[in-house]
């Protein structure tokens, strides 16, 4: 209990301050600790920023699992992959400025794990790109290519979004999956009609 209260107050620090700018002292006045106290429950800042990041990609991987458990339609697995990747930086934006900001500032080994994680969650994009090449249903030149395309519009939803103007978390995220079809080469059959 302790333990998520303190990350959270440090993912709300990280992402005001920025991690340099940031103390263990911030970060244990918000959840009512003295800073040299904090060092009871963690071991360091670094620590901190690692957990932090490493939460957020549990989540962002176990979103996207979950979304293309159990389909075998190449337009239907990356449709909903797109679309978790959508919606989780729609409702998780802290985290992806968090984690994407501060990424440089992880030290060994944290920063190589984190990066090894993340080339796995592209990875499975990737895959998924090249499975409906290799089946017919996509005509894309590089799947790696598109899948860094890809990635990074659903990245870029956590910098504009916001739920009390524009478009709405549906909206957005239906409108970046058929994009992510059309990069891919889907044909027309696979877009859905508005």
């Amino acid at each position: 209990m302790r333990s998520d209260q303190i990350r959270s107050a440090a993912l709300a620090e990280f992402a005001r301050r920025g991690y340099e700018a940031t103390t263990m002292a911030d970060i244990g006045a918000a959840v009512g600790i003295r800073g040299p106290s904090l060092y009871k429950h963690v071991r360091s800042k670094q620590e901190l920023l690692a957990s932090v990041i490493d939460a957020t990609m549990d989540a962002l991987i176990r979103e996207h699992d979950a979304a293309v458990a159990g389909i075998d339609d190449p337009v239907e697995r990356l449709r909903r992959a797109v679309e978790a990747h959508v919606r989780f930086h729609a409702r998780n934006r802290v985290e992806a400025f968090v984690g994407n900001r501060e990424l440089r500032s992880l030290t060994e080994p944290h920063r190589s794990e984190i990066l090894a994680r993340r080339a796995d969650y592209e990875q499975r994009f990737r895959r998924l790109i090249a499975d409906g090449a290799d089946a017919g249903v996509f005509s894309v030149a590089s799947p790696q290519l598109a899948s860094y395309a890809i990635l990074d519009q659903g990245m870029g939803v956590a910098v504009w979004f916001r739920d009390d103007a524009g478009p709405g978390e549906n909206e957005v995220a239906w409108q970046l999956a058929e994009f992510a079809l059309r990069l891919v080469g889907a044909g027309p059959a696979a877009l859905r009609p508005r």
